[in-house]
């Protein structure tokens, strides 16, 4: 984990996408999209269900390993507003065990707005914490400092002729996104001009690794 200062509070990213908040002992993710598999399968189009309990066991390491006591689900954690009923047995009872034994915040997002069923903790469509606003997607124009996430993005290099893309946070000074964190999720160029749009100028990729937060500018 490498530490990252943000509007006046100390944070530690992670490689997976998540945000540790030390003075609260909380931990953030965003766009879970629980049961996306399951939704294709209803379309018709076959995918391994594991996505779920896979993401559910990374979520669980990290709230062992970090001691965090409240989590924040920042928009988009089910693939859609039923996907708790879909859960297997087995999903259905960890997430309820972590809901449990932590204070878990679900913030609401497009594909999760009206879940039927949140599994355990509480469905809020934001929330100020500390000075600072918890969204599912950043808003433009917004002037106090804003946690969100939404575009899961990533950024996209070529190293040595090889193209390679790495889950990333894009911040500027007010605005923080966050990556997807789920198992089964695809990724928004960090450079895309609806994000660029959504943060304003200034924006920062930053690729966390175990050890080093890498800075990497992104074009107006």
């Amino acid at each position: 984990m490498v530490p990252l200062s943000f509007a006046g509070h100390d944070f530690l990213t992670r490689p997976d996408g998540a945000l540790f908040w030390p003075a609260r002992r909380a931990l953030l993710v965003a766009d879970l999209h629980f049961e996306k598999a399951s939704w294709f399968a209803h379309k018709g189009q076959m995918l391994p269900p594991y996505d779920s309990i896979d993401t559910l066991r990374l979520l669980e390491a990290a709230i062992e390993t970090l001691g965090a006591r409240e989590v924040w689900c920042l928009g988009d954690s089910f693939h859609d507003p039923e996907g708790c009923a879909r859960l297997s047995d087995d999903a259905q009872a960890l997430l309820r065990r972590l809901a449990e034994a932590t204070e878990w915040t679900w913030i609401t997002g497009n594909h999760d707005a009206g879940m039927i069923d949140h599994c355990g903790g509480r469905v809020v469509e934001e929330a100020r914490v500390d000075g600072l606003i918890l969204r599912h997607e950043a808003r433009a124009g917004e002037v106090a400092p804003e946690l969100s996430g939404h575009y899961h993005p990533k950024l996209r290099l070529t190293l040595r002729g090889r193209r390679v893309a790495r889950r990333c946070f894009v911040a500027t000074s007010a605005k923080l996104i966050l990556p997807a964190f789920g198992a089964l999720t695809g990724g928004l160029d960090a450079a895309h001009p609806e994000i660029v749009r959504a943060v304003g100028k200034g924006a920062e990729a930053l690729v966390a690794t175990e050890r080093r937060l890498l800075r990497f500018p992104l074009a107006a």
